[in-house]
């Protein structure tokens, strides 16, 4: 006798949806020890962009003035993109192999690094009113 086969469902479930949950791995561990040790480089760079958002407010308002919209859209970018880049880069890298992994979260943090020093160069005299 020869095996049943087994049919797709039309609703969604059953054949088709296991086959759909087995290609949605959960991802391995040595990713996600790969995946914290450069977070917390990245999680450096996010501190590093906070505590210039609130460091030169109060600078700005200890001068009797206030950050302009430019200077609010530059700090806030120093805070948000190394977070972008960090999930671009751990989304890019899921199913590669892990020096494919590792090298793409080093190249997104040379570029949130990059972002970070640019930010640095603006001082507070252009982004403030």
């Amino acid at each position: 006798m020869s095996e049943p086969v087994a049919l797709p469902n039309p609703s969604g479930t059953g054949t088709a949806g296991t086959d759909a949950a087995s290609k949605r791995r959960r991802p391995s561990w040595p990713f996600l020890v790969v995946a914290v040790f450069f977070g917390l480089f990245y999680a450096w760079d996010v501190w590093s962009g906070l505590g210039n958002l609130i460091g030169l407010s109060l600078n700005a308002g200890s001068l009797d003035t206030q950050l302009s919209g430019f200077g609010w859209g530059i700090l806030l970018a120093g805070v948000l993109l190394p977070i972008l880049i960090f999930l671009l880069a751990a989304r890019i890298g899921r199913g590669r192999p892990l020096y494919a992994q590792a090298a793409l979260f080093l190249v997104g943090l040379a570029l949130a690094s990059a972002l970070a020093l640019d930010i640095y160069q603006f001082g507070l005299g252009s982004l403030i009113v």
